[in-house]
């Protein structure tokens, strides 16, 4: 098969590769779409230890189940295979599984290729009106559905009365504001500081949208609810200001693991920080649903792209002149 290899820092190959093997119980998925994920970016700059070269990236994928379990399926897939017997999994909470397994770590390869080998239980069967593009929306998404599930159980108040405030306006970001929306939230700011984005964010729902600099010009302590979809020492010192007293902070993003944080004042004025690390697999599937029935609004804003292309993407996410908050390939 062909597939796009991460071969080093700043490499991407366009080469054959070997299909992969299907263990018992897996499907072979022919891939469809794959989104670009902020993790990957990490990877291809050489800095996620969990993500060595040479290795297909690539975990936002839907596509047709070729082989195994439901041949000729079309699904969005959970890339998040994990070992159903743990307190974590038994509990629903596989995500915090201590063998979890995803897509584009090994052992499992990617989805930046024509085919992926997956557990049969993690794909969701997606209706004939859905497109692939628009449906491997469903992992980015889901990890803001989870977010703001877990912030609104946190908070004091109702997510319809809340101030609600994402910062970072990629798909994890917008992905947070559209499930803020889909779930009850009204008073929702989208802080993003790539000028490029604003146009897509604008459209994509009835969002503030605003600049880091406006945010930080407001009075601290504003917002009920603060949802970190970018993750660098910057994004969380915003965090930590823009939360007010027991006003509550999900950090979503990954993009650095230094500081930021304003613990004294977190400590001071009782706000809640909660860590939110993908999605449980209920997650996944009540965010699929709310794609197929239209929840998440026209999701039009991925721009599409060949995946034989994806390294001249990957660079031109990276110089910052990628508009759209994602990114989606097609093999």
């Amino acid at each position: 098969m062909k597939a796009l290899v991460y071969t080093a820092p700043e490499s991407l190959v366009w080469r054959d590769e070997p299909a992969p093997s299907l263990p018992s119980g897996e499907c072979l998925v022919r891939v469809e779409a794959v989104g670009i994920c902020g993790s990957d970016m990490h990877a291809y700059l050489g800095h996620d230890e969990r993500r060595p070269a040479p290795l297909i990236l690539g975990h936002e994928a839907s596509g047709v189940v070729v082989d195994g379990p439901g041949a000729g399926r079309r699904v969005t897939v959970n890339p998040l295979a994990t070992c159903g017997k743990c307190r974590a999994c038994k509990t629903g909470r596989n995500n915090l599984c201590a063998k979890r397994q995803i897509l584009s770590m090994a052992p499992r390869q990617g989805a930046f290729a024509e085919y992926i080998a997956i557990p049969a239980e993690n794909l969701v069967d997606m209706p004939d009106h859905v497109s692939f593009e628009k449906a491997c929306l469903a992992e980015p998404l889901a990890c803001g559905w989870h977010a703001v599930r877990l912030g609104a159980r946190a908070g004091d108040v109702p997510l319809q009365a809340a101030r609600c405030l994402v910062i970072g306006g990629g798909a994890i970001g917008l992905g947070a504001a559209l499930a803020l929306r889909a779930i009850g939230a009204v008073d929702i700011t989208i802080s993003e500081a790539n000028q490029r984005r604003l146009p897509a964010l604008k459209s994509a729902g009835d969002f503030i949208v605003a600049t880091p600099d406006e945010i930080t010009a407001e009075d601290p302590g504003g917002y009920d609810l603060v949802i970190d979809g970018v993750g660098f020492a910057a994004t969380r010192a915003a965090a930590s200001r823009a939360a007010r007293p027991g006003g509550v902070i999900v950090h979503i993003g990954l993009g650095d693991a230094s500081s930021g944080l304003d613990i004294r004042r977190l400590t001071l004025q009782e706000i809640t920080f909660i860590g939110a690390y993908t999605y449980s697999p209920q997650d996944f599937r009540d965010t699929a649903a709310a794609i197929f029935d239209g929840r998440l609004g026209s999701l039009d804003w991925a721009e599409q792209r060949p995946l034989e292309d994806g390294a001249r993407a990957f660079a031109d996410i990276l110089a910052g002149r990628a508009a759209a908050p994602k990114i989606v390939l097609r093999p």
